[in-house]
């Protein structure tokens, strides 16, 4: 397996992204995570910190398409899907594609769509398909769904459902930037702005492929047990109503496989699931109001929680 042709894909892609958004080399690895997984991200964060210029550069690094699409609560499922039109001269119905048919879908302030605008986008997510009119179609690959939203407005938002919380491979933020950063980002944005000259520097054609070179990475069955034993922990603990499905099981799975083939291993070590639980768990569980009341978060819920599950390695030679 060409471990090192994953890394040197991940870091072409990395140093093109951090000529754009400045100190965010750890958000970014998450992303190409997440398109090695074939999966989706989920960006809760202010506005301004880079959410959508972080979604173009990635694109453009991987000269893929990509399209924003600006969730309101009049937004239909067609707006995102696609929608059949009559064409005058052919007298036939013809489908014209709406963005998902796209490799990278920015799907920004995603909380404001209504619950059937974002019930269009499960079947998008989930299968990478669309079916529209009785005819289902296949979304191109590599397929990224990038969706923001804002934790402090609530006002007019619709919160995600469950069901589409867990589609999400990981959940995380940008945050804000360290005061030298943001000097460095001043410098950098005073002239011209750097997505204008970004060109790409790999294929994203080669993603589907890399994708299932990650499958080879070896996983240790005392480390499938330790991601098991983490997400049952979680469907067990008292201040949790609903703790990590089996889909979040898979997600540390596969992130741990894709996060070591970045680090230029074959093998999974315990640091690769532990690092990402954070952003693959906690969106997945609901804490009981009652520990809600007293301040008990996901977050620190999965914390505690990966202290109190013992990791046994076995015997090592």
């Amino acid at each position: 397996m060409a471990v090192e042709e994953i890394q040197r894909f991940a870091q072409k892609v990395s140093a093109n992204v951090e000529r754009v958004i400045v100190g965010k080399q750890d958000v970014v690895e998450v992303l190409i995570i997440a398109l090695l997984c074939e999966g989706h991200v989920l960006l809760e964060d202010v506005p301004g910190v880079g959410k959508t210029m972080l979604a173009r550069a990635l694109a453009l690094s991987l000269d893929a398409d990509f399209r924003r699409l600006q969730c309101t609560p009049d937004l239909l499922p067609s707006d995102i899907t696609g929608v059949s039109v009559f064409n005058q001269e052919t007298r036939q119905f013809q489908f014209v594609p709406g963005p998902a048919f796209t490799h990278i879908l920015l799907a920004d302030e995603i909380n404001r769509a209504t619950p059937r605008a974002q019930a269009a986008l499960l079947e998008c997510m989930g299968e990478r398909q669309v079916t529209v009119d009785g005819v289902t179609r296949p979304l191109p690959r590599p397929f990224l769904v990038l969706a923001t939203q804002n934790p402090i407005e609530y006002e007019g938002t619709f919160p995600l459902p469950e069901a589409q919380l867990d589609r999400f491979l990981f959940k995380l933020s940008v945050g804000y930037l360290s005061p030298e950063q943001e000097s460095q980002m001043l410098v950098n944005l005073g002239q011209r702005h750097p997505i204008e000259t970004l060109e790409k520097v790999v294929d994203g054609a080669e993603i589907p492929r890399l994708a299932e070179q990650v499958w080879q990475v070896r996983v240790d069955e005392s480390l499938r047990n330790y991601i098991v034993a983490l997400t049952q922990a979680t469907r067990r603990h008292p201040d949790l109503t609903l703790g990590a499905s089996p889909r979040g099981a898979l997600a540390l799975y596969r992130g741990a496989q894709a996060r070591a083939a970045l680090h230029g291993r074959d093998y999974v070590l315990p640091d690769d699931i532990q690092a990402l639980v954070p952003l693959a768990l906690p969106h997945r569980c609901i804490v009981n109001p009652e520990s809600a009341l007293r301040g008990r978060t996901a977050q620190a819920i999965l914390a505690e929680i990966m202290e109190q599950t013992p990791l046994d390695l076995g015997d090592v030679d």
